[in-house]
């Protein structure tokens, strides 16, 4: 995208000059607006105006200069993607296991993000840099369905309904054992570890933050079970932690889950399958879908053969 200039009037009775701007400017967000403000891109009346509460009355000539997003320093990568769904203001895809979402220390090239900037060129970016937002986060070796923002309103609108608990997310999983219970909600507060402070585990209220998990089982095996998961909070790790909690470790996870398996796992069976969420500018809300990775199915295929060979 190149520089943009928008001059328009403002109708009576006016309001604040940042609220009036995110209402008619819709593809930047009022965080990005309220920046620009403050770093003098906006005239009112030919004066420039540096305060986003600043009261507008009506009949105002308002003038915006919204610079073109600035270069990124990561370099676009050609690695395939499976794009469930796209349009102007995001994308929908199907995150193989593997992949880092984001760079970080450790993973300077090869993410999801190095992905998206070369299957999307002309991306508008968040932040006035033209880099996709990354709404939420999936695992390295988690599978399954997750969203990139391509321009700062949307980006600002889909975090706002995961800050808000309004998205549906359900998950798979194969655990080791079977829970207490066939189906339960899981209330436990999670944060640091003290004593490996890279992990997450199980804390007392007062030293971690709210996270609650929701699950039903769909099948059952002899030492195993396979379970739907739904998380209401996003803690980092929460489920695979959660499981854990109660006896019922991710079967293959490394981090958490101390039991070892006969089972040819490459990687934790851990799946997000569907996603229910309200997009940009569309009315109710749009269900995703994310079939099971073939690795993880084999698994349950050999699971299922063992039952029938052993007449259970």
């Amino acid at each position: 995208m190149n520089e943009r200039k928008l001059k328009f009037t403002i109708q009576p009775p006016g309001g604040r000059l940042d609220q009036i701007l995110s209402s008619s400017i819709n593809d930047v967000s009022r965080t990005r607006l309220q920046k620009l403000i403050r770093e003098g891109h906006v005239q009112v009346d030919g004066f420039v105006i540096t305060k986003p509460a600043f009261q507008l009355e009506g009949n105002e000539i308002v003038e915006v200069n919204i610079p073109a997003p600035k270069s990124t320093k990561l370099k676009a990568e050609k690695i395939p993607l499976d794009v469930i769904f796209e349009n102007q203001d995001i994308l929908v895809i199907n995150k193989p296991p593997g992949i880092v979402v984001h760079p970080s220390v450790g993973h300077a090239s090869g993410t999801l993000v190095h992905a998206v900037l070369a299957h999307a060129p002309d991306i508008q970016g968040v932040g006035g840099v033209r880099r996709p937002g990354v709404v939420h986060r999936l695992d390295k070796d988690t599978s399954g369905i997750i969203l990139m923002a391509k321009n700062d309103a949307a980006h600002q609108m889909l975090q706002d309904q995961f800050r808000q608990r309004k998205v549906e997310k359900t998950y798979l999983a194969l655990v080791h054992n079977k829970p207490p219970t066939p189906k339960g909600r899981i209330e436990a507060a999670i944060g640091r570890d003290p004593q490996h402070r890279q992990k997450m585990t199980v804390v007392p209220d007062s030293k971690g933050r709210e996270a609650i998990s929701i699950y039903k089982t769909i099948e059952n095996f002899d030492r195993h079970a396979f379970l739907e998961i739904r998380p209401l909070t996003g803690r980092t790790h929460q489920i695979r932690v959660h499981l854990a909690f109660i006896g019922c470790p991710v079967v293959g996870d490394e981090v958490y889950g101390s039991q070892k398996t006969v089972l040819d796992v490459k990687r934790q069976f851990l799946h997000a399958e569907k996603l229910k969420i309200q997009l940009p500018g569309e009315e109710g809300e749009a269900v995703f879908h994310a079939p099971l990775p073939s690795d993880l199915d084999q698994v349950l295929t050999e699971l299922r053969g063992n039952l029938q060979a052993t007449g259970v």
